[in-house]
Formats: C-alpha cells, structure tokens, sequence
C-alpha cells in the first residue's frame, strides 16, 4: 500500500478506487468521525466559545482502522465532499489522524467520473479553515440555540418540541409580526368615487384627491357629507389626460389544487361548485372532448 484516499462514502470509494488504479487504497469515514457529544453543551462560552469535539460514539473502531492505515501508507490524500462539511471532515481526520495541516493533501472531486478524478488529484491543496471555520460556527450556533431554547420551548409550550437557529429566526419574525398587529390602532377614513359620462357617452370613474389646497384626508362621515354638499351641482373638467400601454398576461392553466378552489368560489351557476362536483365536470370535460384533425 502506497496512497491513502479517504473518502466519505463507501459506494464513492469503490468507484474511485475503480479509476485511480493499483497503488492506491481507498477508504471512508461514513461522514462524521468527530462531533460535539450530545451530552452536554461541549462549547466554552466563557473561552471564545472554544468548541470540545470527541469522537462520534459507534466510530471508535472506525477510527481505529484509519489509524493503522495511515502508518501502513506512504502518503494520505483527504478526497471528502466539496462543500463546509466535507471539509470539516477533512480537518477533524487531519487532527485524529496526525496529519500535517499545511501538507497539501486535499483534494477535491466535482463529478465521480474518469475525468473528474483526474482532475482533483492533479490539483492537491491544503485544507480550507475558511470554510472549516464557516462550519464550526453553524454547528456551534445550532448547539448554542438549541441546547438552551428547546428546553424553555418544551417547558412552557408543548413537551418535546425542540428549536434551532432556523426556527429561532422564524419565531422572531412571527412575533415581530404580530407585535405590530397588536400595536395597530384603526383609523376611520373615507373616500368619495363618483362615475362621468363623457360627451363621447363614454363612462369612467374617478376618485377625490383633493382641493385647491393639496389632498383630503375623509376621517369622518360629517367630513364627507360636507364634502358631497359642494360637489352636488358643480361643473366638472378633465384638466389632463394620461395615455400608456398596460400589458396582461393571460391567466395560468388550472392545476387540481386551482381548479377546486375555482369550481368552489365562482358563483356563475345556479349554485356554488363544491370540489367533488367540479372534479366530476372535469372529468365529463374531458371525456367529452375530442381532437381537432
């Protein structure tokens, strides 16, 4: 045995192995091999919020295995997935297994095809602590939420509902929300619309803006009625005319969620379509219809 290639996957690690040939060995992790125990917050809050990992329980052995691997290898290549958690991996392996950080041995895989190997092992780097850093912070965030809000959530809402940094977040703006509900104080206003006739006899509606003396806010019946008492039987003048082009898109084709909420809503028979009844049409539609030759 010459070269280590540790992988995540066990089916990815037999295609590689595949295509890399004789001279190198290919194993996997299954994943994680280290992770903040689940027994306790395992974050120092008080030191820089320093995470403490261990070995995931059940991948002692695993780890073992890996061990004596590396000592039977002249070289190790860390070949998990592109992404923050494939290499997270690749550190918490660099750090069980001895490995020297600054050594080039990452490489990375963007397709598991011939090419795609080719091309990862020619292009060997160290491992990224950007994105192992991006990592441990949304893994130490999700600890930190959810060890100390899902207890409060299971107490006092319902037993056995958990949170997180997405529901947290969520949750917030829920009840943002709803503060603003809350803090809404209605107030009464009022509008006047009246319809005119043309010379053309064409009709169209208008609405009151206001005066000579800027906009009318209506916030009371007395208000308005005042108002109607000037405007009855005065003489009225189109003062300017705006022409544009207003483009609309034909509705979208019924889907069944659509269809139903259609066939119970529209109001144009004799009596409301339920849902079962506008299925049944449907149905009698189509097997009605036949192609146009």
């Amino acid at each position: 045995m010459s070269t280590l290639v540790i992988v995540e996957s066990p089916a990815k690690a037999k295609t590689i192995k595949k295509y890399l040939g004789p001279g190198y060995e290919v194993v996997a992790s299954m994943g994680h091999v280290r992770d903040l125990p689940a027994a306790k917050l395992s974050v120092d809050v008080k030191h820089d919020f320093a995470p403490k990992y261990a070995v995931i329980k059940g991948k002692e052995k695993l780890v073992s295995e890996l061990k004596k691997d590396v000592e039977k290898s002249d070289k190790v290549i860390l070949a998990t997935d592109p992404d923050r958690e494939g290499e997270a991996i690749s550190w918490h392996l660099s750090t069980l297994l001895d490995l020297n950080l600054e050594d080039k041995n990452r490489v990375t895989f963007n397709e598991i095809t011939k090419t795609g190997i080719k091309n990862g092992m020619e292009h060997p780097r160290a491992v990224d602590m950007n994105l192992v850093n991006a990592q441990q912070a949304r893994r130490i965030l999700d600890r930190l939420v959810g060890y100390r809000l899902s207890p409060f959530i299971s107490q006092k809402i319902r037993r056995g509902l958990s949170a997180g940094r997405v529901q947290s977040v969520a949750v917030r703006m829920i009840v943002d929300r709803e503060e603003e509900i809350r803090a809404f104080k209605p107030e009464e206003y009022w509008t006047i619309d009246a319809k005119f006739t043309a010379p053309s006899r064409k009709v169209f509606s208008a609405s009151l803006y206001g005066d000579e003396n800027g906009k009318i806010k209506i916030e009371n019946k007395e208000q308005s009625d005042a108002i109607l008492s000037r405007l009855n039987g005065a003489s009225y003048t189109v003062k300017t005319l705006k022409k544009g082009t207003r483009k609309k898109n034909p509705a979208p084709p019924f889907t069944t969620s659509s269809r139903r909420l259609r066939g119970s809503s529209v109001s144009r028979l004799r009596r409301p379509c339920a849902p079962r009844r506008s299925c049944m049409r449907a149905s009698m539609f189509r097997a009605s219809a036949r192609p146009v030759l």
